[in-house]
């Protein structure tokens, strides 16, 4: 099998280089190792930034998002019993974000590159890769009636922290990593909003998150120890730990409903420097992983594949690679602010096992910093609505 690119993994990384390349005219061949019913309903993160938003709408994804995604002009900071507002629109300029699950997200780019003849080959496990250092790498690949090759121009490794894409290169990797002494216990649940906007608490028992996914469906989150057992977490215990963290004094916050989902899920921050090798390119989470905090992981693979599109297309036109050279060089520069901020956030709104009562007052004060200073909380709504794509 022949294309110019060759992309591993169906997730919105890799769905949207195949999308923005055919933009360009350029083809590339998609290889996912689970089915479509799979990739389409795998639950993850929902908050789009107003770059990703304004992207997945300039390529002509954007429809069913503008009807059914919920746009949040701001967030509300909760701590010492009272919400404060940042309000994005007021801060930025007008802009906001987009809660729209990161699954239906998926299911509109499926839906767009197979309307438009793009090739994506479901359960389909790419194993290894040969000639990446030349200008005609392959991608080996196993399915179920037997095993096959993708000869390309280039190959996009958009399969997450656990594919094949990472290892191939990792005797040339730098590895950047930090791991919480804590974990999110998350639910999705039967539960009408209490809120148009999310609600981060920083409580005196840990941190929790309000977040919706529909008008109908609640995303709630706990801090938890993350080796914990979510088999110690009945749903009243559950519900009890969100009460206590979120609720509004006197007056019940929550309506609690049908736990449809619940799990634990450990928090780090990771980066691997560089993010290609000869052809081979590195992209989302097989290059970077974001406490999600922040609300970073699916924009910041956005961002990386923006920038792919456009230095694989400039190269195409034009035979010029110089922005292909730069490829890690651009990421990376707004990974590590993306990053940042989301080791701030986590910093800020956490409770740390150890800490001391003036560690304590100190992030109580930097609390009431950025709820209070206008410049402070510009600072946080800019960066939590997206910083500009580099390219």
């Amino acid at each position: 099998m022949r294309t110019q690119v060759g992309i591993i993994g169906a997730g919105p990384a890799g769905l949207l280089l195949s999308h923005l390349l055919h933009l360009e005219g350029i083809e590339s061949v998609v290889l996912e190792d689970r089915s479509r019913s799979y990739v389409e309903n795998r639950i993850r993160a929902g908050v789009l930034e107003q770059v990703t938003v304004d992207l997945l709408n300039d390529a002509g994804l954007g429809g069913r998002m503008r009807r059914e995604g919920l746009v949040h002009d701001g967030i509300e900071i909760a701590f010492s019993g009272v919400r404060h507002r940042i309000d994005f629109r007021e801060l930025t300029g007008g802009k906001a974000v987009t809660v729209y699950g990161q699954h239906e997200v998926v299911k509109d780019m499926i839906a767009a590159r197979l309307a438009a003849g793009g090739q994506i080959l479901f359960e389909t496990r790419a194993t290894a890769f040969a000639g990446i250092d030349t200008t005609r790498p392959r991608i080996a690949f196993e399915h179920e009636s037997g095993t096959g090759a993708v000869e390309c121009d280039f190959v996009a490794a958009c399969d997450g922290f656990h594919g094949v894409g990472r290892p191939a290169m990792a005797h040339r990797l730098q590895v950047f990593e930090r791991r919480y002494p804590f974990g999110w216990l998350g639910i999705l649940a039967e539960s009408p909003p209490p809120s148009d906007e999310l609600i981060y608490a920083s409580h005196e028992s840990g941190f929790a998150l309000y977040s919706m996914r529909t008008p109908e469906m609640a995303r709630l989150y706990l801090q938890c120890d993350p080796d914990d057992d979510i088999a110690n977490w009945p749903d009243a215990r559950i519900w009890a730990e969100l009460h206590m963290r979120l609720d509004d004094g006197e007056r019940a916050l929550l309506q609690e409903g049908s736990v449809l989902q619940k799990g634990i899920t450990p928090m780090r921050s990771f980066v691997v420097e560089p993010m290609q090798e000869g052809r081979l390119f590195l992209a989302g989470d097989a290059a970077h992983i974001v406490p999600p905090t922040g609300a970073k992981g699916m924009n910041l693979a956005v961002g990386d594949v923006f920038v792919l599109a456009r230095a694989i297309a400039d190269h195409v036109r034009t035979g010029r690679s110089e922005r292909l050279h730069a490829y890690s060089q651009t990421c990376l520069r707004r990974i590590w602010k993306a990053q940042r901020f989301s080791w701030w956030m986590t910093s800020m709104l956490h409770l740390f096992p150890g800490a001391t009562p003036f560690e304590r007052r100190v992030q109580l004060a930097e609390l009431d910093y950025v709820t209070g200073s206008p410049a402070a909380s510009k600072a946080l709504a800019e960066n939590y609505v997206g910083l500009p794509f580099e390219s």
